[in-house]
Parts: C-alpha cells; structure tokens; sequence
C-alpha cells in the first residue's frame, strides 16, 4: 500500500469522516450551500485538502493547488439545476435526455480529470450529480435501470478503467439511499469501434456510430416492460446515446429516457 492509500485509510477510519453520500442530491446540496449543513461538506472537502496538502494534489476543477477538489468547485458541480437539453438536429432514436450541466469550464475539467487521468476520488461528486439527471428523466418514477453507454475494450484497457460504469455505480448507490429502486444494467456492448468524432459533423458522427452497439441476448427479457435510462457522461451531436436507445429498441426494451452529466454549448435549455 502507498503512502497517500495507507493515509486516506487512516483518515477514513476516523467516525467524522463522511463515506458514501458526503455530496447529497439536490436538497440536501441546497440546504448545504446555504450554509445550514456546511459543516458536514467542507469537513469532507478540509479532511481531503489535509491529505492532498501532504502528500501533493491539485483541484481537479480550477487547478488550484493542495486540495483534490476544492469547495467552490464542487459548490459549482452540486448545485447545477438539471433541464432538458435536445440537439439540433435531433437524431433517430433518441429519446428524451435530461442534462445537469453544461460541459465546460469546471465540469469539463472534473469530468476528464477522471475519465483521462483516474482521478478516482471524483467518481462520487460526479457519480451525486448524474443521480440529478436520472431524477430528472425519472420525473415522478422511483424505479429504472441505468444502462451506461458502452466504451470499446480498447478503450477501457488504454485508460486502465471504465469511467461511465464507475459514475453510474456510483450515481444508483446514491439513488438507493434516498429510496429509489435503481439498478445498473450491462445490457449493452460495444460490436465495433467507432473512428476519432473530433471534427464531424452531426450527420457524419451518425453514420459513424450506426451499427456501433448491440443489445446482450440475456438482457432482452429481463429488461421487457422495464424502466430503463441511458446513462452517458456527455451529450454533443447525441449521435452516441441515440445509438444506444436504438440497440435496446431493436431487441425490444423500450427506453424511458437518457441521463447525462453535462451537455455541451450547442445545447439550448428546455423547458420542456
């Protein structure tokens, strides 16, 4: 064990530290930045800073030095207002998608920071705010199962994790805990790898994804007359979460809607 494990042991195992759930959804978050429950919060983010202090870090959002992640940006992570957003045009087969987030700036950074560099710690935060986005496409439902959109093997062994199946874990452990009945589902898999998106455009990054995801046999029935969301960490063209509300329809498991972390610029609010 290294150094920085054995000290974020020591300091887990201390009864004040906060486990699963220091980053509350959407009331309990306001209720922190307001400064009614901040104690709780900051003494996560101070016991953090402590061990990054120590032992070298940086804020995964601003860059700041001494804190893996710092309290006003994850002030600006928790307290994102979920809303609707559709990209235009709007491809075949997608389904309604609820967004937390517009992807720049602070939540770009937390976002790759732990898909590109496994920054680990942030699957939590970021795991909080997905949860929004599934309460969101939920409306007043409490129950579903998540199905994140697959990444290629290849893609998964160069970054030595699966980012998306860690926020969705993630985000369902939140949900269970403020009483939802949520589950994640491996119903989809990656058939082929898709060419570099950078650059294309709406249509070409389609025809490019077309035929890239397929349902596994053995999620077909269990998932049949299911609640089932498309999880995915963010939207551009939504050539990509389109795809996969096309692999589950094709096998017969209808999609209730699609969840994600951040959308990018090109994305309106909706109120719809």
């Amino acid at each position: 064990m290294g150094p920085k494990a054995a000290f974020c042991r020591s300091i887990r195992a201390d009864p004040g530290f906060p486990q699963a759930g220091a980053f509350p959804q959407v009331g309990r978050i306001a209720v922190a930045v307001r400064g009614r429950d901040r104690g709780s919060w900051s003494g996560w983010l101070l016991r953090d800073a402590l061990v990054d202090l120590v032992l070298g870090g940086r804020c995964a959002g601003c860059d700041r030095p001494g804190v893996s992640l710092c309290l006003d940006c994850g002030r600006a992570l928790a307290t994102s207002t979920p809303y609707r957003a559709w990209p235009e045009p709007v491809p075949s087969w997608l389904r309604p998608t609820t967004a937390v987030a517009e992807y720049g700036g602070v939540v770009r950074s937390m976002i790759l920071a732990h898909k590109e560099h496994a920054r680990y710690g942030l699957a939590r935060p970021l795991g909080e705010s997905l949860a929004v986005a599934i309460q969101g496409t939920l409306g007043s439902g409490r129950a579903a199962w998540l199905c994140p959109v697959p990444s290629a093997p290849s893609t998964v062994r160069q970054r030595g994790h699966d980012p998306l199946r860690r926020i969705t874990a993630a985000a369902a452990r939140s949900l269970r805990r403020d009483g939802y009945d949520v589950r994640t589902a491996d119903a989809l898999t990656a058939v082929r790898r898709p060419q570099d998106q950078a650059g294309l455009s709406a249509e070409r990054r389609a025809a490019n994804l077309a035929g890239a995801f397929s349902a596994r046999s053995r999620w077909a029935e269990r998932l049949t007359d299911q609640p089932v969301i498309v999880v995915d960490d963010v939207l551009t063209t939504g050539s990509t979460v389109a795809e996969a509300c096309r692999a589950l329809a094709v096998r017969g498991i209808p999609v209730l809607g699609c969840a994600v972390l951040a959308a990018t610029r090109r994305r309106a609010p909706s109120g719809s």
